[in-house]
Order: structure tokens, then C-alpha cells, then sequence
């Protein structure tokens, strides 16, 4: 059985259950398109979307196999067929930390272990909010776009390549600093470019919540962000730039918001100078 319209309302309670893959309270056995909820011969309706939380691990760029190494052990088998957002489970701070119990979706889009949490407002850490630094080992994925704004803009401007994260006095994804695209230490300014992507959902819905929360975060440390909002995304704060790609054009529009916010003396002190090392 498939899902059509007298069915459909069915998927936002299968997400808040006690059981995965029921329905509501009187018991309709649901599964999902992921294959996830009840198995296929108990299964009296099948919806044609994926389940809550393969929807949300989608939209915050995660996998399932990502997730269950940060449950602790007892909870890995519940939370490899698990279907619901808001349930809580006990979980494993990167850090080595006490576990913390939260919800799946605080898991994903909250600031993390508590620990972390408290450390990164202590006052010694509030010291060094706002100071750009080199993370080694750090991997992020960079697309051809965000390489190509980078060296454009390092043609006219200089750009350090020796910092690649910035502290703030919070936790972001239970860490506490963040890893713009490119960052102007000598401005206090961050640029990310941002693209909806092949299948036209990054930077949307609770990935657009979660830029906001990073534009924040480095807001509160003295630093400003110009996001670069390509391919039909719409503006998300005052310092945004919506193109259609990178190019010349684009570059000129990026040194423009820099004189607006930071001033023509400051941007001018770091043209017409080779990248630093």
C-alpha cells in the first residue's frame, strides 16, 4: 500500500511515537521510502519520503553511520532503525567528556556536549573569541566555486594562508570556533559562498538556521560575514551578495561590501601586495 492523500498525513506522527515506524497511537505500522519504520510484511502503509530523520540528517549534510559513532554503544542498534527526531539517547562527547543525553535533533543541530558547552563561556575561552588560528588536519569539503572566489579575490587583495578557523564564545556543532570559506583576519571579516547544490537543498530550511547561527556566532566576537548566495538562494542577512557564479563581477561586488563595512583605508592597506604566507 502507497501513500496517497488520506495517508500522507500520517509521516509527522510517525516521527513522534514511542515505536519506530507507528503511525500514531493506534498502532498503523508505517514504512518509509528509506526502508526505515516497520518491516515491509508488517507494514500497512509505505510512505513514498524518506523518514524524519533521514530527512533531517539530508538537510544537515550528515550520514546515519556519521550519527550512530556518537551514540553510546547500547543505543546503536535502536538508533540504526530509528525513525523519530524528537527521542532522546544517550550520547558520547568528541571530546571525552561525561555522556549527555539529548534528542536526535538537538544531536544535529544543537551546540553539544554540555561540558563543551560550559568550557567554551568560561572566561578564559571568551579571551580568545574572535582570534583566527590554523586547525590542523581540518577537512572541509571546498567546491570549485568557493576555489575560484578565492583566487580571484587574492588577485586583489592580500589573503593569509595560515589561518583556516576562528574561536567565538560559543559552541557551534559542539565545537568552539568555526571554519569560514576565506578569512580577512586584517578586516575581522569572513566569506562564505553558498549554493544550493545538485539537488538544490544545502543552505535551506534547518541549513539556513544553522548559517544564521555561525553568522551570529562570529558577530558576537567583532567579526562581520558577507555570504555570497548563488544559484536562486535568497539573502540571508545585510551583507549578502546574490549571484548566479563566480566572476569578475562578483569580486568587484565582495571589495565593495569590504569598503562598506570595514572602510577604503583598511581595504586599500591590503591590496596590490603578494599572499602572505
Amino acid at each position: 500500500m502507497h501513500e496517497d492523500p488520506d495517508t500522507a498525513g500520517h509521516s509527522d506522527a510517525a516521527g513522534t511515537t514511542d515505536q519506530p515506524g507507528t503511525a500514531d497511537p493506534a498502532g498503523i505500522a508505517v514504512r518509509f521510502r528509506c526502508g526505515h519504520g516497520a518491516d515491509a510484511a508488517e507494514a500497512r502503509v509505505t510512505l513514498r519520503r524518506d523518514c524524519p530523520l533521514c530527512m533531517l540528517l539530508a538537510e544537515t549534510a550528515r550520514s546515519r553511520e556519521q550519527l550512530m559513532r556518537r551514540v553510546a554503544p547500547a543505543g546503536r542498534a535502536a538508533l540504526a532503525r530509528e525513525t523519530r527526531i524528537g527521542v532522546e539517547y544517550e550520547w558520547i562527547c568528541s571530546r571525552g567528556h561525561s555522556r549527555y543525553r539529548a534528542s536526535v535533533r538537538e544531536t544535529l543541530t544543537g551546540p553539544g556536549c554540555p561540558k563543551c558547552q560550559k568550557n567554551a563561556r568560561a572566561p578564559a575561552a571568551r579571551g580568545e573569541g574572535g582570534v583566527p588560528f590554523m586547525k590542523p588536519g581540518l577537512k572541509t569539503r571546498t567546491s570549485q566555486a568557493e576555489q575560484k572566489l578565492r583566487m580571484l579575490l587574492g588577485e586583489r587583495i592580500r589573503l593569509p594562508h595560515r589561518v583556516n578557523a576562528i574561536r567565538i564564545n560559543r559552541t557551534f556543532y559542539g565545537k568552539p570556533e568555526v571554519w569560514p570559506d576565506i578569512i580577512i583576519p586584517a578586516l575581522r571579516v569572513a566569506i562564505e559562498y553558498d549554493s544550493p547544490g545538485r539537488q538544490k537543498t544545502s543552505h535551506r530550511g534547518l541549513k539556513e538556521v544553522s548559517d544564521r547561527e555561525k553568522d551570529a556566532a562570529l558577530e558576537e566576537v567583532g567579526w562581520a560575514v558577507i555570504r555570497v548566495r548563488a544559484d536562486g538562494l535568497e539573502p540571508l542577512g545585510p551583507h549578502s551578495i546574490v549571484c548566479s557564479g563566480v566572476s569578475v563581477g562578483l569580486v568587484d561586488e565582495v571589495l565593495a561590501m569590504l569598503v562598506a563595512i570595514r572602510g577604503q583605508e583598511a581595504v586599500a592597506a591590503l591590496m596590490g601586495r603578494e599572499p602572505s604566507g
